[in-house]
């Protein structure tokens, strides 16, 4: 397929090799004043269905994202001779598992684990300040501060945040990881037919290296992998453009991948025997209606090829511009399920300014919501993320819920900021700039999980439960860090920056 784009400047002949794709990208930029200092790297992807891990609580099993990375702009790693358990019941270190190979992850089985087999999706190196971390049976594992295995508590850091203050759930000598039961006394077979994850190992040490060495992490289809005989995490949003050898700060939203043959993989993905028709959902990971979407056209082919297949599906993004293909959808809807929704934080001037400076207008959105529902397509609005002194109080949310009635949005669902992996960082850093004075509240409130405590949440949810009304109002999203049987497989909150 041939494309034609206008307002590309002569450095669109540039190419760089991406990690996980075995052709170089085409690298382009846009003569656009939005666009100035962005890059945008064109791929040609072999998948664009993704499957959502089973541990997953979310109600669809299937996503694409055109695009990695987001310009609506609202931050993990194992020493390179880490044993790596593969599908086959053997072992190899992670410096010589190759993308696309099956080992072994893990699915929840009732209050445990199971081994299941699982593929290499992306591996990349970096280099990074080292722990080792010494466990009971003298097995010690070298990894960087980010990384996090799952124990007895839930997942947790190797090390504190290396800025001090944020702090972040972490490996102490009272923390017992969750084994495999050793390396290779069974095969995981593909079907779930598994041994379960059955033995645990206390942690003795974790000590800094006093050195940054090379290190190695890979990305699975299940978001784990056994490690030295442990289960290790691998992260996902602004964290998946690491992968990339991008940061997850600035680079995601100025580093943009664009699978520019989207459309025609997932036409021929989708007419597969194998292929069941299950509902997809897009814009679980980055917003498929970016503005950059406006070039590249990429949505037009993904709606009539999911209409050709009459394929349930739905979307979820902050942007009036997929009004633009609203006879699509429509075709879509006359022939299978279809849904959207509008994320909409906040239609506080001053809150939106400064917490999603390049989005459209909050108010955009909401006639984009009554657009699409007085056309018969069912829209919601995804109040988030709920931000504690920025965008919670009673007068901002009033209005919001008025007009999202108004617009006769299908439901209203909230969910509170949470702040994963490498997102801490990037908001922390944005806090201490912006509003300083709220500082500490977050420290406090986030110093033991990801997520904001039960009774900040219920506050949060009595703010948009609203009674008398016909649209369905309720607060979602906040599940407890230290729970690790609730633990989300997919990032839902809206980009912050």
């Amino acid at each position: 397929m041939f494309v034609r784009w206008d307002g590309l400047t002569d450095e669109a002949r540039e190419q760089r090799s991406l990690p996980g794709y075995r052709d170089p990208a085409s690298v382009r930029r846009f003569d656009a004043p939005e666009a100035l200092d962005m890059r945008f790297y064109e791929v040609h992807s072999k998948s664009v269905l993704n499957r959502v891990p089973e541990k997953s609580r979310m109600p669809f099993r299937w996503s694409i994202n055109v695009y990695r990375g987001c310009t609506h702009a609202c931050r993990y790693c194992l020493g390179p001779d880490t044993e790596l358990l593969l599908a086959d019941g053997s072992t190899k270190p992670i410096s010589d598992v190759d993308v696309g190979e099956d080992i072994c992850g893990t699915a929840r089985q009732g209050r445990g684990r199971r081994l299941v087999a699982t593929r290499v999706m992306a591996k990349w190196s970096t280099v990074k300040p080292a722990y080792r971390v010494l466990l009971e049976d003298g097995t010690d594992l070298v990894a960087s501060g980010d990384h996090r295995f799952l124990t007895q508590r839930g997942w947790r850091y190797v090390a504190a945040a290396e800025d001090g203050p944020e702090q972040r759930p972490r490996l102490t000598a009272v923390d017992d990881l969750v084994a495999s039961g050793g390396l290779a006394e069974q095969p995981a077979q593909t079907g779930g037919s598994a041994t379960k994850t059955r033995t645990s190992l206390g942690v003795v040490s974790v000590e800094p290296l006093g050195e940054s060495v090379p290190l190695i992490d890979i990305t699975t289809g299940t978001g784990d992998f056994i490690a030295n005989g442990v289960v290790s995490h691998n992260c996902f949003a602004r964290p998946t453009h690491t992968y990339l050898n991008f940061n997850a700060g600035r680079d995601f939203e100025r580093e943009i991948v664009v699978k520019v043959n989207a459309p025609e993989v997932l036409r021929a993905e989708l007419a597969r025997p194998s292929w069941k028709r299950e509902h997809v959902a897009l814009g679980t990971n980055t917003d498929p209606y970016q503005w950059v979407e406006k070039r590249y056209r990429l949505m037009v082919g993904i709606w009539e090829a999911l209409r050709d297949a009459a394929n349930p599906c739905s979307v979820l993004t902050k942007s009036p511009l997929l009004l633009r293909d609203l006879d699509l959808m429509l075709e879509i809807a006359a022939r299978a399920s279809f849904s959207a929704c509008l994320s909409i934080p906040t239609l506080d001037e001053k809150a939106w300014r400064e917490t999603e400076p390049h989005t459209p207008h909050p108010k955009a959105r909401l006639e984009a919501v009554a657009e699409l529902n007085r056309a018969g397509i069912p829209t919601g609005v995804l109040v988030a993320p709920l931000m504690p002194g920025i965008n919670d109080s009673p007068r901002q949310i009033e209005p919001l819920l008025e007009k999202a009635h108004e617009a006769g949005a299908t439901n209203i669902n909230g969910i509170a900021l949470h702040l994963r992996g490498e997102v801490r960082q990037v908001f922390m850093g944005w806090l201490k700039e912006a509003r300083p004075e709220l500082v500490e509240r977050y420290r406090d409130l986030y110093k033991r999980s990801a997520y904001a405590p039960p009774k900040e949440r219920d506050r949060l949810a009595e703010l948009v439960r609203r009674k008398g009304r016909s649209s369905s109002f309720r607060l979602s999203g906040h599940i407890a860090e230290d729970e690790p049987a609730q633990e989300p497989a997919l990032e839902l909150q809206p980009t912050l920056f």
